[in-house]
Formats: structure tokens, C-alpha cells, sequence
């Protein structure tokens, strides 16, 4: 499965991430698909920057965020955006 998750980045007790669409498999800051954005939390206040198109794309195409990454998706209103898929008949 597809998974939109953080990388970590930056030096001991100063980290960074960037936000990367990944296989599930690949390890934390091992290989990835396509990096959409940054987050730095140490800046005040914390610094998002996520490509909003890139995304919705993976999002649309069935990427699963992590609880961390939906948490920053719901912060700019991506999760919004993205329509719900229910079964209804």
C-alpha cells in the first residue's frame, strides 16, 4: 500500500521532515515515490508547507496518511477536499 508519511531529516535534536508518498514497506528515510511538501515543527509556529495538487492526486488514487500526516492535511483543509467514498446503492 501507498502511504503519505514523514521523512526525517536534519541533524540530532534539530529535526525536520519532509512529507513523501512511499511504499509501506520502505523504511522510514529509505526510498520514496514523490516528495509533496515540508514540516518543520521547531520553527514558532511550526512551518507546513504541503503541495495541495500532489496530494489530492495521491489521496484520490487511494495513499493512506499516516495519523501524523492527516493531522497536518486536516491543518490547511486538504482532508476536506478530498470526497468521502461511501457505498451507497
Amino acid at each position: 500500500m501507498v502511504k503519505i508519511r514523514l521523512r526525517r531529516m536534519g541533524r540530532r535534536n534539530r529535526p525536520f521532515y519532509r512529507v513523501v508518498i512511499a511504499d509501506e514497506r520502505s523504511p522510514r528515510d529509505g526510498k520514496f515515490i514523490e516528495l509533496i511538501g515540508h514540516y518543520n515543527p521547531l520553527t514558532d509556529p511550526e512551518t507546513v508547507n504541503i503541495d495541495e495538487e500532489k496530494a489530492l492526486k495521491w489521496l484520490r488514487h487511494g495513499a493512506q496518511p499516516t495519523d501524523t500526516v492527516r493531522t497536518l492535511l486536516n491543518k490547511l483543509g486538504i482532508m476536506d477536499k478530498v470526497k468521502p467514498t461511501s457505498s451507497q446503492n
